[in-house]
């Protein structure tokens, strides 16, 4: 089997803007206390989710244009900030070891090419990519690496009333055991009558779950409009454990209160709205079991609070400029 999508995750997400400066008919995206980041650099780094979303909406041209949109203004977000890091990096006068960057390369090409350097070279130049160029971004990825590393570090342990107060919060998390009835409405994108779009069939399911949340009765609905088997039984189903349950459908419904109805679910073959008619839940873990898991999630937490804090400062001191496309 090809590498070659090993090395492009590898190699588009951290493209340099002297890499991107060979395709300066692509036009600027944004500029970076002066440094810009190309239109080709967002494409790059996001060429194997606009194929997926191509795929997903291929009958939804305005869902698709709205998720494109999206994806592209995340992805350069995501460029903008490791530029920013960069020249955090640059500014404390930092460096990186050269032999690190070897020992990742060299780890590359021993996982993903089974030791055998030449094969990893050719994969490489099948993609456009020097091995020179490579190492510039692998170095480059480490420094954001590092330099996101060394400031979550810098949170304190979790305190023992944070543990007490996220396992409060997130009992729901170590619950078992529990069982929950719920009615659906369900609209399939999977249709092939004349006109159908998947558009159209959200448009309907926004309509319907308007109409809900304003009382409309949510059984006469699902009989006229859902495509599920329970359609009939006014989307009625009998109680079920999270194991029985499609796992979106069971993060949501074991999510809500008696009574909720749910936003749309947008599963990968149907439009879903969820009203929980009754939910029982199953005996929770002690703290005690669960504590590392706890302190683990609660340091998480507080690592990106301070990383996020971090970059709204750089981006505060930058001078950032977008473009449009």
């Amino acid at each position: 089997m090809s590498m070659r999508p090993l090395i492009l995750l590898a190699v588009l997400p951290v493209l340099s803007g002297a890499a991107a400066a060979q395709s300066m008919s692509n036009g600027i995206a944004a500029v970076v206390n002066g440094n810009p980041i190309m239109k080709s650099e967002v494409r790059d780094s996001v060429n194997a989710q606009e194929q997926i979303l191509r795929f997903q909406y291929q009958n939804d041209s305005n869902r698709l244009q709205k998720e494109l949109s999206q994806l592209r203004a995340t992805a350069l977000d995501s460029l903008i900030d490791r530029e920013l890091v960069l020249g955090e990096f640059k500014r404390l006068g930092a460096s990186i070891k050269a032999q690190w960057v070897d020992d990742d390369i060299n780890s590359i090409v021993r996982e993903s090419f089974k030791g055998d350097r030449e094969a990893f070279i050719r994969e490489l130049t099948s993609t456009g990519v020097t091995l020179k160029k490579f190492r510039e971004l692998r170095e480059k990825m480490m420094i954001v690496q590092a330099m996101r590393g060394k400031k979550a570090a810098e949170q304190p342990p979790a305190t023992p009333k944070e543990v007490e107060e996220y396992y409060r919060k997130n009992m729901d998390a170590w619950r078992s055991g529990g069982k929950v009835k719920i009615s659906t409405i369900t609209l399939s994108k999977l249709g092939t009558e004349p006109g159908f779009t998947l558009e159209g069939q959200r448009r309907i399911a926004e309509e319907l779950r308007a109409k809900i949340t304003k009382g409309a009765d949510f059984a006469t609905l699902a009989k006229t409009y859902s495509q599920d088997s329970k359609a009939e039984e006014g989307g009625s189903w009998d109680w079920m454990g999270r194991e029985e349950m499609n796992p979106s459908i069971a993060n949501v419904a074991f999510g809500m209160k008696a009574g909720q109805i749910s936003e749309i679910i947008d599963d990968q073959a149907a439009y879903i709205i969820i009203a929980c008619d009754a939910i029982q839940h199953g005996p929770a873990k002690p703290m005690s079991e669960v504590r590392e898991e706890i302190e683990r999630a609660v340091s998480a937490e507080k690592s990106k609070a301070i990383i996020d804090q971090w970059m709204e400062n750089l981006r505060k001191r930058a001078v950032i400029k977008k473009f449009g496309w």
